[in-house]
């Protein structure tokens, strides 16, 4: 290591690096994300050092997940600040099943699977670039049909999953619920 160029090398202590997929690394304002590959994690990097965000309602996910992918392709949407993080050659029941998701700070957790599958991306003055088979596509344009990626419209579904126990109460960060019990 030398000084002339980086400054001094600071290392953090912990377990996790970013393995072999730089392409994950976003930096946004004091924070930067990425993924250790080897230990199936997505990390945050922060003021209060480094912490698995994976670990926010999705670990098992990802545990099983990032092991089985070779490129990881990390964005940070301004617009919703949102990590977007794009598994491209995942494979599920040997069907190639790409995933773009999401993750938000003020919920601390995976918020959305996107429909989207970006070569790249990238958050200028506001706005949310991604790239597909070289073109480049500008996110959130009114001119352009609502669910409508890299030229396939595509239905929006939700899937809600909530607890069998309707006696029981229940807390969500996302979402509004209403029960018999108040908290």
């Amino acid at each position: 290591a030398t000084e002339n160029v980086l400054g001094q090398a600071v290392p953090f202590v912990g377990e996790y690096g970013i393995s072999r997929n730089p392409e994950s690394f976003v930096s946004e304002a004091y924070r930067s994300y990425f993924t250790d590959k080897q230990r199936g994690v997505v990390l945050r990097l922060s003021k209060d050092g480094l912490t698995p965000v994976s670990d926010h309602g999705m670990k098992d996910w990802f545990r099983d997940n990032l092991k089985t992918t070779n490129t990881i392709v990390g964005s940070y949407d301004d617009r919703n600040d949102e990590y977007n993080v794009t598994l491209k050659d995942r494979v599920v029941d040997g069907q190639l099943a790409p995933t773009t998701v999401s993750f938000r700070e003020d919920v601390k957790g995976w918020v959305s699977f996107k429909s989207f599958i970006p070569e790249n991306a990238i958050s200028c003055a506001n706005d949310y670039f991604t790239i597909k088979d070289g073109q480049l596509y500008k996110h959130y344009d009114e001119s352009v049909d609502r669910n409508t990626f890299y030229g396939n419209h595509i239905s929006s579904s939700l899937n809600v999953i909530l607890n069998d126990s309707p006696g029981s109460i229940k807390s969500f960060h996302t979402l509004d619920y209403e029960g018999s019990d108040s908290r």
